[in-house]
């Protein structure tokens, strides 16, 4: 653990807390991608399965019960509660395009060609790429709601501190993982153009807009 693990750690959980505060409060997940939604929801079980198995702390078998149970809860409240606000015609993305070269990937590219190991990789790759449904259908509408940036970046912000993570253990722990660093660096690549127009837009007050 360290400071900038914390605080991906804390910016991921702001960016969960404001997109299921936008959907409870507006009694709406208007803006939201659903596929996205159900990627994440695929990350997070396929990287923590060995929470049966496998104990390191009560800090990281919270944050592994917490992940899991709100991308559960995200979807219960967009395909159930909330599905007549679903914007399904923006959210056109096919995910297959994504989930075959990363489940191909994962067989390829892993640690240990073992079950547990393969599905370990499976959600890093897949979890680079899963933001992608969002931005397609931010694109595709022309813009997004202040709180809707606001979960982006928190969201983007996590990647990005945690490639500072990766950096501070490399060189104080001699630590490294070029799984998990190559797939955050495209990770946080995915996100520079928001950025750019969180920072010029948002945060002057205006709303974000993409190219169509």
């Amino acid at each position: 653990m360290n400071i900038f693990r914390l605080l991906g750690d804390i910016s991921h959980l702001l960016a969960i807390v404001i997109l299921l505060l936008k959907i409870w409060k507006t009694r709406s997940c208007a803006g939201i991608s659903g596929k996205s939604q159900f990627l994440f929801a695929l990350v997070y079980t396929t990287r923590y399965l060995d929470l049966l198995t496998n104990y390191v702390s009560l800090y990281n078998s919270f944050m592994k019960v917490v992940f899991i149970a709100t991308s559960y809860g995200t979807l219960y409240l967009m395909y159930v509660k909330f599905r007549a606000t679903y914007d399904r015609n923006h959210d056109t993305f096919r995910v297959e395009l994504l989930l075959i070269p990363v489940a191909a990937l994962a067989l390829l590219f892993n640690h240990e060609f073992s079950v547990m190991e393969v599905l370990w990789a499976f959600s890093i790759y897949l979890e680079a790429v899963a933001i992608l449904p969002q931005l397609f259908m931010v694109s595709k509408t022309g813009e997004a709601e202040s709180i809707t940036s606001h979960y982006l970046f928190a969201l983007g912000s996590y990647r990005a501190l945690y490639i500072l993570n990766w950096i501070y253990r490399y060189y104080g722990e001699s630590f490294q993982d070029w799984i998990a660093v190559i797939a955050g660096i495209v990770q946080t690549i995915l996100y520079c153009d928001f950025f750019y127009l969180y920072i010029t837009k948002v945060l002057k007050g205006k709303k974000l807009q993409l190219p169509a």
